[in-house]
């Protein structure tokens, strides 16, 4: 693990972002959380190397300004806008890539939305003719737009496990009936909201990953990144309408791997080879020009 900040003690660290605690707290009880975007990148359940410069601060920027689009800042610990009490209290070392956060009880249930068909969704539904349970009409290509978008949500496995694609059933075994309709309609109200700015924009927003946790008093409060390059699929709405998918996220790394695996220089379950510059280059520039073309 890397060094502590000041005034802080690493409380965890995954395959992207790092948890510090105020020192000498922990991370059950800790009145506070300093949640750091670092510069790595992961695939397909893998961290990867090398780091991709500057994303830490671009999916910061980036969860900051839809939480106040879209008016759900209930994870924040305090003011983070210029001059707020959070960010002084963000050491000067991750400045412009950490957030203050509240301490919640995170639910073990990745909620995902799709509006397009692509991806593991894809694949599976090529497999059963569903994702998630949900079952969807025959002959869709990757990229379609569906029907109506869907939830299909995944158990979250403890780090160095693989997240699993479950029926909305099991999220009611998980988290309770109650709960389970809460993501669920928190969820696609989020999606519908972001792809109706991202139109706006110019862009598609082809799918989403949201997590939720709940406060102290029991509420359940949307958490960790929102809407970014990484947990989403944008793509440029021109390119769409021409046949072609041009994304601002992630994609080109997933699809570089891709193209390694089926060379056969990589088998999707032991160490991934090292992202060439150019990779890297290419996924920096484009999730800048993704904030961009969001936020001005």
């Amino acid at each position: 693990m890397s060094d502590a900040l000041p005034g802080y003690d690493l409380a965890y660290q995954g395959k992207v972002r790092d948890l510090h605690v105020p020192a000498g707290q922990d991370l059950a009880s800790a009145d506070a959380i300093l949640m750091v975007a670092s510069d790595r990148v992961s695939a397909f359940d893998h961290a990867l190397e090398p780091p991709i410069p500057g994303k830490g601060t671009t999916l910061t920027s980036m969860t900051t300004w839809w939480l106040r689009t879209l008016g759900d800042e209930a994870q924040l610990a305090g003011d983070h806008g210029p001059g707020g009490d959070a960010l002084a209290r963000i050491p000067d070392a991750v400045a412009g890539r950490a957030l203050l956060v509240r301490n919640l009880d995170m639910l073990p249930v990745e909620c995902v939305v799709r509006g397009r068909i692509t991806g593991s969704g894809l694949v599976e539904y090529r497999e059963t003719g569903a994702i998630s349970g949900v079952v969807l009409p025959e002959g869709l290509q990757d990229g379609d737009l569906l029907p109506e978008p869907i939830f299909t949500p995944a158990w979250k496995a403890p780090k160095g496990q693989h997240d699993e694609n479950i029926p909305f059933s099991r999220v009611v075994e998980l988290v309770g009936a109650d709960a389970a309709e809460t993501l669920r309609s928190r969820s696609m109200d989020v999606f519908a909201q972001g792809a109706a700015i991202a139109a706006s924009k110019g862009l598609v927003l082809a799918d989403t990953k949201l997590e939720f946790g709940r406060d102290a008093s029991g509420a359940i409060v949307l958490a960790d990144e929102v809407l970014t390059s990484d947990s989403s699929r944008y793509w440029d709405a021109d390119a769409l309408d021409a046949g072609r998918v041009e994304s601002f996220d992630k994609q080109i790394v997933r699809n570089w791997l891709l193209s390694e695996a089926e060379a056969g220089r990589w088998d999707k379950r032991g160490v991934p080879p090292v992202l060439p510059a150019s990779i890297v280059e290419q996924t920096a520039a484009r999730y800048a020009e993704l904030l961009e073309r969001l936020v001005g």
